[in-house]
C-alpha cells in the first residue's frame, strides 16, 4: 500500500469526480469543523424529561414492518412500541459499527506521522465515535429496552473482517455504515412525531458525522487511485460482502421475539416488502452512486451489493 509520504508526493491525482483534494488541507478543515461543532451529550440533552405519550422512537415509514399485513393488524400503540425497539436495535447496531471504526482507524494511522493533521483528525473522529457509543447506550438505557447485539456469526465475521481488511475496504465499510444511518437520521431529527430526546441524539449525530463522511470519502478515492490492484479487487469483493452482513443485521429479530410476534412470518414481511426495499435503496443511494464513480462497484463486488437489497 501507498504510504502517506509517497501518496502526498503525487501531484495531479485525478478520479471520476476530479482532482482529488490535499489530504492535510481537508483534515485541517475537518479539525477546525470540530472544533466548533462538537458536542457533549451528557451536557447537551436533557436525559430526565419525561417521554412524550403517544410520539414515535423512529419515524413510523422507517420501521421495518411498516405497511406490511402485519403491521395493518398492529395497534397504534403496538406501532409505536416497535419503534421504540427498533431505534434500541438500531442504536445497539451503531455500538457495533462504531467499536470496529474506530479499531480501523486505529489500524489506519498506525505506522503514519502522529503530528500530521491526517491523524490529528483521525484521533479526534475516535473521540466523537467514544462520545456517540457512549450516547447510544445511554438512549437504550434510558428507553428501558433490552440491549440488542448482532448475532454471534455476525460478531465472528466483525472479528474477520476487522483481521483481514484493506485500507480501502475499511473506508468502504465505514462509510456503509455510516451513510445509511446517516439517511435515516436526517429525517429523524426534524420529525416532530418522534420523541425529542430520539431527534436530539440523531440531530448530534448527524452534525458529527457529517465530517467523519467527508473524511471517509476523501480518503477512499485516494486509496482506490494508489492502492496495489489486488487490494482494490478485494476491496471490491469484501465490502460487496459486507454490505451483505449489514443488510441483514438491520433488522435484529428478538425485536419481533420480544413483542410477542410471529418472529418467522414477520422477518419473511419485511423481507417481501417493496417499501422496505425501497427505504433501503433509497438510504444507500447517495453512497452507491459514489463507489459506482470510483469504481468500487464492479465485478463479483457489485453482484454482492445487488443481493444485499442495497444496490437496484
Amino acid at each position: 500500500m501507498t504510504s502517506l509520504t509517497e501518496v502526498d508526493a503525487l501531484a495531479g491525482l485525478r478520479d471520476a469526480l476530479g482532482l482529488l483534494k490535499d489530504r492535510e488541507q481537508v483534515a485541517e478543515r475537518l479539525l477546525d469543523s470540530s472544533a466548533k461543532h462538537s458536542f457533549d451529550p451528557d451536557e447537551e440533552l436533557d436525559w430526565d424529561a419525561p417521554f412524550e405519550e403517544g410520539k414515535w422512537f423512529w419515524p413510523p415509514e422507517l420501521v421495518s414492518l411498516y405497511d406490511t399485513p402485519m403491521w395493518k393488524r398492529m395497534s397504534e400503540e403496538q406501532r409505536i412500541l416497535l419503534s421504540q425497539h427498533e431505534a434500541a436495535a438500531l442504536a445497539s447496531l451503531g455500538i457495533w459499527f462504531e467499536i470496529i471504526l474506530m479499531q480501523l482507524l486505529c489500524r489506519h494511522i498506525y505506522d503514519k506521522a502522529a503530528t500530521s493533521a491526517h491523524v490529528r483528525y483521525a484521533l479526534t473522529e475516535i473521540e466523537d465515535e467514544c462520545r456517540h457509543s457512549k450516547m447510544f447506550a445511554r438512549l437504550i438505557t434510558r428507553g428501558g429496552t433490552p440491549w440488542y447485539p448482532v448475532s454471534r456469526g455476525h460478531q465472528q465475521l466483525g472479528r474477520l473482517f476487522k483481521t483481514i481488511s484493506t485500507t480501502p475496504g475499511s473506508f468502504t465499510a465505514t462509510l456503509l455504515g455510516e451513510e445509511v444511518l446517516d439517511w435515516m437520521q436526517r429525517l429523524t431529527f426534524p420529525d416532530e412525531r418522534v420523541q425529542p430526546l430520539v431527534r436530539g441524539v440523531t440531530r448530534i449525530h448527524v452534525v458529527e458525522e457529517a465530517r467523519h463522511v467527508r473524511y471517509a470519502r476523501e480518503e477512499l478515492r485516494r486509496q482506490m487511485l494508489t492502492a496495489p490492484r489486488w487490494s482494490q479487487e478485494f476491496t471490491r469483493v469484501t465490502s460487496g460482502e459486507f454490505a451483505r452482513v449489514f443488510s441483514v443485521a438491520f433488522v435484529n429479530p428478538e425485536v419481533y421475539t420480544n413483542l410477542g410476534l410471529d418472529r418467522r412470518e414477520a422477518l419473511a414481511q419485511v423481507k417481501a416488502s417493496g417499501h422496505r426495499r425501497e427505504v433501503m435503496q433509497t438510504g444507500a443511494k447517495r453512497l452507491t452512486d459514489f463507489l459506482d464513480d470510483i469504481g468500487v462497484l464492479r465485478g463479483v463486488g457489485r453482484r454482492l451489493w445487488k443481493s444485499s437489497g442495497l444496490l437496484a
